[in-house]
């Protein structure tokens, strides 16, 4: 009990001492995952909202393996893109095994399927409500899915939130394709659990903490715009009657 006092007590310290080493990590975990959100969320979000509106045959399957891949697990990710990207691989001439861009393009297929579900989810709930209308008006699927998402672009924003909460807790796959390289690659997960191993327990610490303060500012935030939306939905409906 007395270590984890003491662990907690250097802890505090390298947080409020602004510890460059800490600093540097942080900074890098932040970067790599906003990156795989920009990426994963800009198709996702476009995808996601085609596939509730648009009716093909087939759709069924589609909808049964997007489900799947939410439970996919990262190291598998990551031993798929290690595989692609490793020098006898098909991309290997890219030349990225162990860099910041294999770990955007890892992160970036673990949040993908997760962007594309809940957008689908929330896009089909506004196309079951008022989709016959527009259809009726002679909007395509392309325009409907269009209309729907800006009209549903406040709970968007809590599944762009989401999907950076899945990034930044993401652990396998970047430890995988990133390496783990002090300095390069190592974010804050991958260093938690290199910590740990070493014994330096006030590092992994200091680390866990402030991933626990992004994912607490992130469910902050996401309870806020929930409310917010609430009270603006029931402003509208006070103002219409």
């Amino acid at each position: 009990m007395n270590q984890f006092f003491e662990s907690a007590a250097v802890a505090l310290q390298l947080i409020a001492g602004g510890d460059p080493a800490l600093a540097a990590i942080v900074g890098r975990s932040l970067l790599v995952s906003s990156l795989a959100c920009l990426v994963a969320c800009t198709a996702g979000l476009a995808l996601g909202a085609w596939l509730a509106v648009a009716r093909f045959e087939g759709r069924g399957a589609v909808l049964t393996v997007l489900n799947t891949s939410l439970a996919l697990p990262s190291v598998v990710v990551g031993l798929v893109f290690y595989l692609l990207l490793s020098r006898s691989g098909p991309l290997g001439f890219l030349g990225w095994l162990f860099s910041v861009k294999a770990m955007v393009l890892a992160q970036a297929a673990l949040v993908l399927p997760v962007c594309m579900a809940l957008t689908r989810q929330v896009v089909e709930d506004a196309e079951r409500s008022h989709g016959e209308q527009l259809r009726s008006l002679g909007a395509g699927s392309f325009l409907r899915a269009l209309l729907f998402a800006w009209d549903e672009r406040f709970a968007l924003l809590t599944v762009l939130l989401a999907c950076f909460g899945r990034a930044i807790s993401e652990v396998g796959a970047v430890m995988i394709v990133g390496g783990n390289i002090d300095g390069f690659t190592r974010v804050m997960t991958t260093s938690i659990a290199l910590e740990t191993s070493k014994g330096d327990l006030p590092l992994a610490l200091a680390l866990g903490i402030v991933l626990l303060a992004v994912v607490l500012l992130l469910n902050a935030a996401i309870a806020l715009l929930a409310r917010w939306r609430g009270a603006a939905n029931d402003r509208t409906v006070m103002a219409a009657a």
